[in-house]
């Protein structure tokens, strides 16, 4: 074989090993975003100032098991979950509500068989007033850069759970509701800047949502710029990415 041919399968031989190589990543991210941790992004004010517009999660998809929802197709053949457990109140979940097509990001509020109601803002769980402790006056910002003064509370559930949340007034739309009956098998979700989130309080739009609907546990972020800027656009990250906000629990 003269060095010619040599050199040919050489480069033959380097071109299949790295065509593997390719292969084997693609699958082992597919792998790993089908079973494991699936990216998001935050694109709206709903959950500030837990999760800001900007913020990259990462969300688990073995807390909760597996379902068409939590896999990359819809259209699989079973329905219900494989594995996993039920959610727990306080968790930041992402899920699919039943009328829309896009995934939201909410806090478990009411488990199967609560009783949910705000009356003048103040969240109650099965007829019991949710403490609520005032913890200032802030300003926040929406994602069409409308800035509002409201107020933070440090919220804290039944379980424990505690939380920052954001109220406009405790009077706005959702300030004062009818009470909500959780189905079986569904949870109440609520995003925790209060007035500037649409979740299971409009029953129309998000409402009571299924189990089978949740996609993951929210669990870290990985990634955080200012003014829901491409995170590919990387000669705008001086002065725009937060640096601080960058691989850390959601819990925090």
């Amino acid at each position: 074989m003269s060095e010619t041919d040599k050199k040919k399968k050489s480069g033959k031989g380097e071109l299949r090993e790295t065509v593997v190589i390719l292969v084997q990543a693609l699958l082992i991210a597919l792998v790993f975003r089908t079973l494991a941790f699936e990216p998001f992004s935050i694109p709206t004010a709903s959950m500030q100032s837990n999760l800001l517009i900007g913020d990259y999660i990462l969300a688990s998809k073995y807390s909760y098991g597996y379902s068409r929802y939590s896999l990359p197709y819809t259209e699989m053949p079973f329905r219900g979950r494989l594995l996993g457990n039920t959610p727990e109140r306080g968790d930041m979940a992402v899920f699919r509500p039943v009328p829309q097509t896009d995934n939201y990001v909410k806090r478990v509020i009411g488990l199967p068989g609560d009783t949910i109601q705000v009356i003048e803002g103040i969240l109650h769980i099965n007829g019991e007033p949710v403490e609520r402790e005032s913890i200032g006056r802030i300003e926040d910002v929406d994602s069409n850069g409308l800035t509002l003064p409201v107020s933070a509370y440090r919220e804290t559930l039944p379980n424990g759970v505690s939380y920052t949340i954001q109220e406009v007034s405790d009077s706005a739309q959702f300030d004062n509701t009818a009470a909500y009956q959780v189905p079986p098998g569904h949870y109440f979700m609520m995003g925790d800047n209060r007035d500037r989130s649409l979740d299971s309080r409009s029953l129309n739009s998000v409402g009571y949502v299924p189990f089978e609907n949740f996609v993951g546990k929210a669990q870290w972020r990985f990634f955080s710029i200012e003014g829901n800027i491409p995170p590919w656009q990387i000669w705008r990250w001086p002065g725009s990415v937060r640096w601080d906000r960058m691989f850390t629990s959601v819990y925090d």
